[in-house]
């Protein structure tokens, strides 16, 4: 019988993935075991395939022949590699959400998340990656974007929330997500859910 090739199918799976994409161990369980997981991911590294962002997590690097070098991962993709590793669910909160949502072009100076898992923080380069807490009513049983919406509407503050804000959330998605996030927001605060009620008019 012959043994699996497991480091050729780790490399298969991502070379079959997008430029820039973050992977951790978990993302490979379907192959084998962890200890073995790692030993690839460590010998992919070697011959550049992947870069490691930190311990345990990598990223396919995307080069920029304009820039000359390669382009740094996407922190919110790294936040998400983090969460899949620790079956955590989490979702953009503060900045970070008014950020990518589009309400604000400013770049977080840290990155936030809350989270059903614990409290940690992460850095890799200058970026850093933050994790709170929350009740799971906050994001559990949410699909990602109305949890977004949420947590936008609630940093902006309600006295903040602006027809142009609201045309802007509106635009930024669809019929479909707007008459699920009419649904599952019923159970947010009352003032989040009127204004939510608002923009899915």
């Amino acid at each position: 019988m012959d043994r699996p090739d497991y480091l050729n199918e780790i490399r298969n799976r991502i070379k079959a993935e997008k430029y820039g994409s973050v992977f951790v161990a978990t993302d490979f369980a379907d192959i084998a075991e962890n200890v073995k997981i790692g030993v690839c991911l460590s010998r992919l590294e070697e011959e550049k395939t992947l870069l490691r962002i930190m311990r345990g997590v990598y990223y396919k690097p995307e080069y920029s022949s304009l820039l000359g070098e390669y382009i740094a991962p996407a922190p919110d993709a790294v936040a998400h590699a983090i969460a899949r590793n620790f079956g955590w669910t989490i979702v953009p909160c503060g900045d970070t959400a008014l950020n990518l949502l589009g309400l604000s072009t400013q770049v977080p100076a840290v990155w936030s998340y809350v989270s059903d898992g614990a409290y940690k923080e992460y850095s890799f380069d200058s970026t850093t990656i933050k994790f709170k807490r929350t009740t799971n009513k906050e994001i559990s049983k949410l699909s990602p974007k109305t949890a977004l919406v949420i947590q936008a509407i609630k940093a902006l503050g309600k006295e903040h929330v602006t027809d142009k804000i609201i045309e802007k959330i509106r635009s930024e998605t669809s019929a479909d997500e707007r008459t699920t996030m009419l649904k599952e927001a019923q159970y947010a605060t009352a003032w989040i859910y009127g204004i939510i009620k608002v923009i899915c008019r």
